[in-house]
């Protein structure tokens, strides 16, 4: 099943206490069905101190469902995302309400 939600996608979140927030996707997990927003559903971890990092409390992204985040078109409003393919045999994404092609 082709991806309908990849990395660097800009995205809409459609539930959960960040509702109505948009954010860059940053990693994608298909196995888990959920990625990880840039800015959306930060928590607090207390961390230890090792070599490379600063101990203390650390806020990062969680990753979130993919049924809760919808792909954002050039107005920044949600749509959702069909496949076509193309005279020349290329698979692409398109938004279902315009037809436009999300990726080019």
């Amino acid at each position: 099943m082709a991806a309908k939600i990849k990395k660097g996608d800009k995205v809409v979140v459609l539930a959960g206490r960040d509702k109505g927030r948009d954010g860059e996707v940053l990693e994608v997990f298909p196995k888990e069905e959920r990625a990880r927003v840039g800015g959306i559903n930060m928590v607090k971890r207390h961390t230890k101190q090792s070599q490379t990092e600063q101990g203390g409390i650390i806020s990062k992204e969680a990753p979130i469902h993919l049924s809760n985040l919808a792909l954002a078109d050039k107005n920044g409003k949600p749509v959702r995302v069909g496949f076509k393919i193309l005279e020349d045999g290329r698979k692409v994404r398109v938004a279902k309400k315009s037809g436009e092609l999300i990726d080019g």
